[in-house]
Parts: structure tokens; sequence; C-alpha cells
């Protein structure tokens, strides 16, 4: 059955969309079938960093234009990915049955998944929140900021006490050394410990990297051309990680639904 994870932030700005494309490549050279959605309705941009252009978009699907399938486009390494468009202001607000039906679209390639990485929008939004409950795992991208902190903060309550999550993966971005954002992390967890009753899981740290920044720039990135590098090792950390990070079991939509799927399938 294949994993869901879905990469969050409370606020924009803090690398996230870099995470969820260089994480989906570096489980992609594990050998995982690896697709990654980019439910940024609307704002997408994950495409630009992969350097591919997509022929259809979730929209595309949803309208009955084109399948799931179709909408996968090929990125590098074998990576699939779908975007959920740009540009597109009737995407921008989701009501509740387009974010259902959007879940339920990637039951049709459960088969040929092992990971699903949703790079989910900023903030705590009905969207985001619908697509981090709907994961088996939750990544929260942070980095050392008061603002980041206190947005992080807000996101992470309102998924345990609007869906009931209760475990949560943080990796913190942009620091000087693993130290420092141990120290971070360590900061964040007595202010969430304080308030909520919540398991959080540090599960590694990406240097502030003019590399990084170069491989957004020119569209290659870090995972793909830089194996020799601190910051591809970072990454594949961070990938066998969360992989082995405490998942959420909810009552609620999920991807990869086993028995709306087994239904299907008897269908």
């Amino acid at each position: 059955m294949a994993t869901s994870i879905a990469v969050a932030s409370g606020k924009g700005g803090v690398g996230k969309t870099s995470m969820s494309v260089n994480l989906s490549l570096i489980f992609a050279q594990m050998e995982k079938r690896t697709t990654l959605l980019d439910a940024d309705f609307g704002m997408a941009n994950a495409h630009i960093l992969l350097g591919v252009k997509p022929e259809y978009f979730i929209s595309d699907t949803l309208k009955g234009n084109a399948s799931i399938s179709q909408t996968l486009c090929t990125g590098p390494k074998g990576l699939k990915f779908a975007s959920g468009g740009s540009g597109l202001i009737d995407m921008l607000n989701l009501d509740k049955k387009t974010r259902y039906q959007t879940i339920r679209l990637f039951d049709e390639i459960a088969d040929d998944t092992d990971i699903l990485v949703v790079d989910v929008p900023a903030g705590a939004s009905d969207s985001s929140l619908a697509f981090v409950a709907a994961a088996d795992a939750v990544l929260v991208v942070l980095v050392g900021e008061p603002t980041s902190f206190l947005d992080a903060y807000s996101l992470i309550k309102a998924a345990h006490l609007e869906a009931g999550l209760c475990n949560f993966s943080v990796v913190v971005n942009m620091t000087q050394s693993e130290a420092q954002a141990k120290a971070h992390y360590e900061k964040f967890n007595s202010i969430v410990q304080k308030f909520l009753e919540v398991n959080l899981n540090y599960v590694g740290h990406l240097p502030l990297s003019n590399r990084l920044r170069q491989s957004i720039v020119t569209r290659k990135p870090i995972s793909v051309d830089a194996k020799d590098s601190r910051e591809y090792s970072c990454f594949q950390k961070i990938g066998k990680n969360i992989l082995n990070s405490p998942k959420n079991e909810t009552g609620g939509i999920r991807f990869f639904d086993q028995q709306v799927v087994h239904n299907k399938r008897a269908g």
C-alpha cells in the first residue's frame, strides 16, 4: 500500500516546495515509485524547480478533460508529477467537495505508487488542513525565526484540534549547523509541548546554502546533480527518517483509503 507524506509549513518562504521536490527525487532514487502532487492550487510552482512543463493539471482531471494518468508527467529519475496549476483563479479556494474529489483521484494510481508526496499550501487554510489530514505522515518545515515558530505552531494546533492528528515530523531549514538546527527544534518542541498533546519528531536539517539557491535558479534539483554534496546527504537522511517516523491514523478522508481502493478494484 502506498504511503502518503504531506510537506507543510506555517508560512511561505521557508523552503517547503524545494523540500518536497528534493525529497521526492530522493525517494525515486531509492527505487520507490514516487509521485509528487503540487497541491498549491492556482499558485503551483514545483514544476519550475523540476524543469518540467505539464500538459494537463489537476483542474483538467476534475473537469473530466483528462485522467489522472494523463495529468501525471515524468520528471527526473522517473518521478511522476501532478500540478495543481498556476494562474488558475478558479482553483485558489477549493470547496470541500473538490478537495475530496482531488484526494480520491489518486486511488487510480494506488497499485503503481509506493510514495505520494504532497506539497501542501503554506498556512492553515481549509485546503491545507484537508491535505495534511489525508496523509499518513506530516513533515513540517521550520526555520529559526519567531514568525516561523508561531505559524508552524498554529498549523500543528489546527491539524491536531480539527483533524485529530498527533504525530508530526519536523525539519529545520536554513541553519548554520546541525547543532543550531537541533537547538531550534528543541526550543520549538518545548513551546508546543506546553500547550498541545502531540508527538514531534526531529528528522533532520538543511544548511543555509548557496548551492541550494543556485539549484532553484537553474531548475536543477540538488538531489539529481550534487550527490556528493552535504545538502544531498541531508536530504537522504531526512527521507529515511520520515519513512520511519510515526504515522497518523484517523477516520477521515485519506489518500489511498484501503476500503475505497478495494471497492474500486472489485467494481
